[in-house]
């Protein structure tokens, strides 16, 4: 039966034997091809395996090293007191006592100097490794690193001072040879005191923006610290940080909380303050020159500043943010007018005849306020009668909350 049928598939003629054998031949090329493209298949699923296989292998010894290092003991951190020769060191651990050890031949010998950081063996106490200066991490944090966006042109009725404070922080940072070619030194410090609100700080803001140097900003009771020589070495350390980033500018707002005059007071934190204030002296004008490095300071109470700290060659410039008069009042109005619609019953100039004795932060919150009651009145534009509104609410508040406070009676 089988024969019978394997017979009856076979062609009999000439003609469809070379058809038949013309299809087996194209079924043939058709797989090899397949088979062909199977095996290139296999190859690059091999080569992206292999490749794998490398990267893991390179990964696990990068592990392996990690753990090792995580496995060896520590290294002691000393300070370097002297340096002798044959790359003999004298080093103090973090322990306390002192040793004559040897140096490691791949430190640069002029890296070795008393005072340095160092990493010291566990066992044999050699110098391993020289450490980077160190600063303290509440020192970093005073550096402002964005620039503020208030400019100059933010300040109103304050040109003359604005122009002092140019010449005396950052003439001397652009232009140099001006005060060489005339031969006297350029003001080292700028102080500026006057009431609450009268823009000292707005000040120091708009010089960051506009100067390149780096700009280090501190509050004065940064500097008081719980702890004996503390505080010094906080102020020593940011004056470090301010040379090693020259130029710069340091700006110590409220440094009466520092600076107030010396007594002879018995409690110990009366005494720290002082010896914080007289580091601070020494960094201003000390006997070390402090380089490129400007001092803006900031105090609402100049009359209980220390004498020490007045003087020129701390504080060259001492410059009075006083309450700004009418024209300053029309200044400032416009300021933070700008972008506000005002409709055409507004008048800077009445404003500012009704506001004497108002500082900068005061006519800001008569114009925020002025902008509320247009709100509250479903209005797109301020009126004159929000502004008069204004006025008066920010008056009763200003009673209610000073002047009819029973807090601080005591002290009255």
């Amino acid at each position: 039966m089988v024969e019978s049928a394997r017979q009856s598939q076979e062609p009999q003629n000439p003609e469809e034997l070379y058809r038949y054998l013309l299809d087996r031949v194209t079924h043939m090329e058709t797989r090899n091809l397949e088979l062909r493209e199977q095996i290139r298949q296999i190859e690059s699923d091999k080569r992206y395996i292999e490749t794998q296989k490398i990267r893991y292998e390179r990964e696990v010894r990068k592990l392996k090293s990690e753990i090792e290092q995580l496995r060896s003991p520590p290294l002691i951190v000393g300070t370097i007191t002297d340096v002798l020769d044959n790359g003999r060191v004298v080093v103090r651990s973090s322990a306390g006592p002192r040793f004559m050890v040897r140096s490691s031949m791949c430190i640069d010998p002029e890296k070795l100097k008393p005072g340095v950081r160092c990493t010291l063996n566990q066992q044999s106490l050699a110098v391993i490794d020289i450490l980077p200066e160190s600063y303290d991490a509440q020192v970093y944090g005073m550096e402002v690193i964005e620039s503020p966006e208030e400019t100059y042109a933010d300040i109103g009725g304050l040109d003359l001072q604005i122009n002092e404070i140019r010449e005396a922080v950052e003439l001397p940072l652009k232009k140099p040879e001006l005060f060489e070619r005339v031969g006297i030194e350029p003001p080292k410090g700028v102080l500026l005191h006057g009431p609450p609100g009268t823009g000292k700080t707005l000040l120091a803001r708009a010089v960051a923006h506009e100067t390149n140097a780096h700009f280090l900003r501190v509050v004065g009771s940064e500097l008081v610290q719980k702890y004996i020589g503390e505080g010094a070495r906080l102020v020593r350390e940011l004056f470090d940080l301010a040379k090693k980033k020259s130029p710069t500018i340091i700006f110590i707002d409220e440094i009466d909380a520092v600076g107030a005059s010396r007594t002879e007071s018995t409690t110990s934190g009366d005494r720290e303050v002082q010896r914080t204030l007289m580091q601070l002296l020494a960094g201003m004008d000390g006997f070390e020159r402090r380089g490129d490095v400007k001092i803006i300071g900031a105090t609402n109470r100049i009359d209980i500043l220390d004498r020490a700290l007045l003087r020129p060659g701390r504080f060259d410039r001492i410059i009075e943010i006083p309450l700004p008069d009418v024209q300053g009042r029309v200044a400032i109005l416009k300021v933070h007018t700008r972008k506000m619609n005002l409709d055409g019953s507004v008048s800077l100039e009445e404003i500012a005849g009704l506001t004497e004795g108002k500082n900068g932060a005061d006519l800001k919150a008569i114009c925020m306020e002025a902008g509320m009651f247009a709100i509250r009145r479903e209005r797109e534009a301020v009126s004159r009668e929000d502004f008069l509104d204004a006025i008066e609410k920010i008056g009763q508040d200003f009673e209610r909350h000073v002047f009819k406070s029973g807090y601080g009676a005591m002290f009255a």
